[in-house]
C-alpha cells in the first residue's frame, strides 16, 4: 500500500512506513524524505485552501524522520523538518492558527475563522521531539535540540539546547 500512497505526494523517497490508520490531506505540497516511518494515527494536513481562502502550504520531511503514535502536523504556510529527527507520540506541530485575538474575532466562532499563519516552522536536524509537545507557529528549532516531554514551543531555540515546559525554555546547553 505504501508504494500507492507514495505516489501522491510531491517527492516520496525510498522506504515509506506508514502505519493504518493514518489520515493525510494535500500530499501534492507534502515532500518526504528517504526512510520515513510513522506509527498508528498520524495526520498531516496541507491546506492549499479554508472557507474560501487559498493558501499555499509546503511540508518538508528529511531523511531517517520516525513518528511515534498519533503525530499531527498542520499546514498552511511552511513546516519543514530536517534530517534524522525522532518524534515522540501524540506531537502537534502546525504553522497556523484560526484567526488574531481581537475583538471583533472574538465575536467569530473559532472554526469559521480565517486561517492565518505567524511564520514557518523550521526544525533542524538531529532533533529529538519528546511525548505531547506542541510546536507553534514562527519557531526556528536549532540541530541537536531536545524537547522535553509536555513542552509547548511558542518561540526559536539555537542549536544543541535541552527544552522543557509551558511555554518551553532552555534548561540546559550541550
Amino acid at each position: 500500500m505504501s508504494s500507492i500512497i507514495s505516489k501522491e505526494f510531491k517527492i516520496c523517497g525510498n522506504e515509506l512506513r506508514l502505519f493504518s490508520p493514518f489520515y493525510i490531506i494535500g500530499q501534492k505540497n507534502i515532500v518526504l524524505g528517504n526512510n520515513f516511518t510513522s506509527l498508528k494515527g498520524l495526520r498531516i494536513e496541507a491546506y492549499d485552501q479554508h472557507l474560501g481562502n487559498k493558501y499555499t502550504p509546503e511540508i518538508i520531511i528529511g531523511n531517517n524522520v520516525s513518528m511515534n503514535f498519533d503525530c499531527h502536523i498542520a499546514c498552511i504556510s511552511k513546516i519543514q523538518i530536517g534530517d534524522n529527527v525522532l518524534i515522540a507520540s501524540k506531537v502537534f506541530i502546525t504553522d497556523h492558527f484560526h484567526g488574531n485575538i481581537d475583538k471583533e474575532q472574538l465575536a467569530i466562532a473559532p472554526s469559521e475563522r480565517k486561517a492565518t499563519s505567524k511564520g514557518p516552522v523550521i526544525i533542524g536536524n538531529n532533533v529529538w521531539i519528546g511525548e505531547g509537545v506542541a510546536i507553534m507557529p514562527n519557531v526556528n528549532i536549532g540541530n541537536n535540540c531536545i524537547i522535553g516531554a509536555n513542552s509547548v514551543v511558542t518561540k526559536s531555540f539555537p542549536a544543541n539546547s535541552i527544552l522543557a515546559g509551558n511555554p518551553a525554555r532552555i534548561i540546559k546547553t550541550l
